[in-house]
């Protein structure tokens, strides 16, 4: 399970370091970066990343909002693999989607990491904590 929230610099080429603690808790050695949500990105693991598919192999192909989920995730992503200091290549379309430029901040999340553009990363947490007390209202309400 991954959790933390660690800033890290981008290095020449677009190079960055994924955070020890983080590296620590995977289970095999392909990973797979694609757009998430609120502009973020998300990194799984192969075994998360089959998981998604198959999930999305459960709709059928008619449905529009699944075809442009599919365009979204799958449509952006790009297989990572680390190199032996624990970094890789952030490619350009990703960064710019994200608006990344000098740093990013890495989010564990549970099953997955989400990387952001740091002052993004400080937007989104400062609105986290004005409304985390209705987020977790409403999350209440929707218990079965």
């Amino acid at each position: 399970m991954y959790l933390g929230e660690y800033i890290s610099p981008i290095g020449e080429k677009n190079r960055v370091a994924l955070p020890k603690k983080l590296r620590e808790s995977m289970r095999g050695e392909k990973l797979y970066l694609t757009r998430g949500y609120e502009g973020s990105l998300m990194l799984l693991e192969e075994a998360d990343w089959q998981r998604l598919q198959d999930v999305l192999k459960l709709r059928p192909l008619l449905n529009m909002s699944l075809r442009d989920t599919k365009r979204f995730l799958l449509g952006g992503a790009v297989e990572l693999s680390l190199d032996v200091q624990g970094r890789f290549i952030l490619p350009e379309a990703l960064m710019a989607y994200a608006e990344i430029d000098k740093s990013l901040t890495f989010i564990g999340v549970g099953e997955w990491i989400e990387l952001w553009s740091t002052p993004i990363w400080n937007s989104k947490l400062n609105e986290l904590k004005r409304t985390a007390a209705e987020i977790a209202d409403r999350l209440e309400s929707t218990k079965e």
